[in-house]
Formats: C-alpha cells, structure tokens, sequence
C-alpha cells in the first residue's frame, strides 16, 4: 500500500508513523484509518523495527475527525464492517490495532491532540507532549461520546474521576495538565520532542531482546484486567519457564557476565513464545 494520508520511515531501527494531513491538523479520516492500521502491521512483521514513534506533521498532533462534511459527520456511518449490529467506529480500529503491537509504541504529540487525535494515543505505550500540545476529549461537546475504546482506557491510565472530569466538560487543556493527570509522562520543549521519543526508542532498541518486549508489552496490558495477582503469576510463570531457558536469556546473561553489550539472536516474527498472552482478544479482525 502506498500512503497518501501518513508517513512510515525507518531508521536506526526505529519506525516512525507521521500523520500528514497538516494542511488539515492532521484531522483523522477514512483512509487515514486504513493506513494507520497498514502501518502498524508493516511494523509488527519487520524484525527491523524495534520501537515505533507517532507524531504529526507541522504544527498538530491530530485536530481530530475531519468535519468538513458538515453537521452530518457522525450520521454517516459504512453499514458493511459492524460490531454487535452496530457500525464499527474507525477510531476504535486503530485504536485496538495498536494495543496489540507487539512493538513498545511512544506518541510525541507534537501540538493539538483532540478528540481521536487523543484517544487513539491511549493504547500507546509511553506519551511525550511538547509544551505547544493541547488535549481535548471533546466528545460531549460535539453531541457523541467517548470513541475509540477510551471509556476502557483513560479510566485505567488517569482514574477514573479524573477521566470524567476531561470527558464531561469537553474542554481543550494544556499539556502541563496532561502532565498532572498521569496523561503524558513529560513535557518538553518543542524543539526537544522528538529527540527524546527517539532517545527513548533507540534506549529500547540497543539494550533490549525484541522477543522479551514484545512479551511484557503483552503482560502488561493483558494484565490490567487480570482478575488478581495470582492469574498475573501464571502468565509470568508460563513466560519465565519458556524464555528462561531461551537464547536470549543465554546470551543477556552471558553479556552481562562479560561486561559486553548483548546481541539477542532471537526474532519476534519467529521465536514468540506460545505463552505470550493473545490480548486483546480480537473477535471483530481489528
């Protein structure tokens, strides 16, 4: 697929996915869905990538739903792709896609992330936010309600009074209240956003077994609706005895041991153990 509505490069094993629709602030659209969901497929496949960055061209992050088709924008909705008898809302496509990335994902929200433009960063797995940036769940406001699977995420990653207080007023707030309410964790200058969301990726990347990542990306997200402590010591103890005796513990400890750099031979696309949870469970493709 060749995108039209977002970038994908790689470098220095890291993908970068940027939202290019700056004539626009990036506002979400059909085929913005499509591509983002191509993007992180392409990303999960390549061994390449180690960490992905997402962020937006020029001066947003993601103004949110493209309304230029008007008051009626959220009255028309495809009927061939539904979930439970219902349109499939698109936000929430992306949204489940990339909470399944097997890659770690770091959202540098380069200015106004509102609406899908916020929602869709939730399932990331780190957000950085430049002091330009500017959040809004403004859903109440424009006669809808919280989409892309937020009412399950926001609640787990701020609490849940705070998520109601952003989702009930609808207001736009600045990127040092995000900062307060666990919604982002830093604020940096505008000009230093992106070399630390690559900082972050390349930390990742140099010192770490992509098979180990990708395993404790799934521990933990399965892990938030573990019913108790115990069925999360099953999980780690499936992984512990599958991995432990695994090329990569062989060669993390011996490189430690040697006082080396360690070079992990195993892959993600070849060597995921059969342990690793399946979370989310996906009856609905994406």
């Amino acid at each position: 697929m060749a995108f039209t509505e977002i970038a994908y490069d790689v470098a220095d094993r890291v993908a970068t996915l940027t939202l290019c629709r700056p004539e626009r602030l990036n506002a979400f659209t059909h085929t913005m869905r499509v591509e983002l969901i191509e993007a992180f497929d392409r990303a999960d496949a390549d061994d390449g990538v180690r960490a992905v960055v997402v962020t937006g061209a020029g001066r947003a992050f993601c103004a949110g739903a493209d309304l230029g088709g008007g008051g009626g924008t959220f009255g028309h909705r495809e009927r061939g792709e539904t979930v439970e008898g219902a349109p499939r809302d698109g936000g929430g496509t992306v949204a489940l896609r990339i909470a399944r990335s097997l890659k770690p994902v770091i959202g540098a929200i380069n200015g106004p992330a509102v609406g899908v433009g916020v929602t869709m960063t939730l399932p990331m797995d780190v957000r950085l936010a430049a002091e330009s940036a500017r959040f809004g769940f403004v859903f109440a406001r424009r006669g809808i309600v919280t989409e892309a699977a937020s009412s399950w995420f926001l609640p787990r990653i701020v609490g849940i009074a705070q998520a109601m207080e952003w989702a009930a007023t609808g207001r736009v707030f600045p990127a040092a209240e995000a900062l307060a309410g666990r919604l982002v964790s830093r604020v940096l200058p505008d000009a230093e956003l992106l070399p630390a969301a690559y900082a972050l990726a390349r930390e990742i990347a140099d010192n770490t077994s992509a098979v180990s990542v990708a395993a404790i990306r799934r521990l933990m997200w399965s892990g938030l609706s573990a019913s108790s402590p115990w069925e999360a010591h099953a999980a780690d103890s499936r992984l512990m005895a599958e991995l432990g005796g695994g090329a990569d513990s062989v060669e993390g400890v011996t490189a430690f041991l040697e006082k080396r750099q360690a070079d992990f031979p195993m892959k993600v696309s070849e060597d995921l153990p059969p342990g690793v949870p399946s979370w989310p469970d996906n009856p609905y493709g994406v």
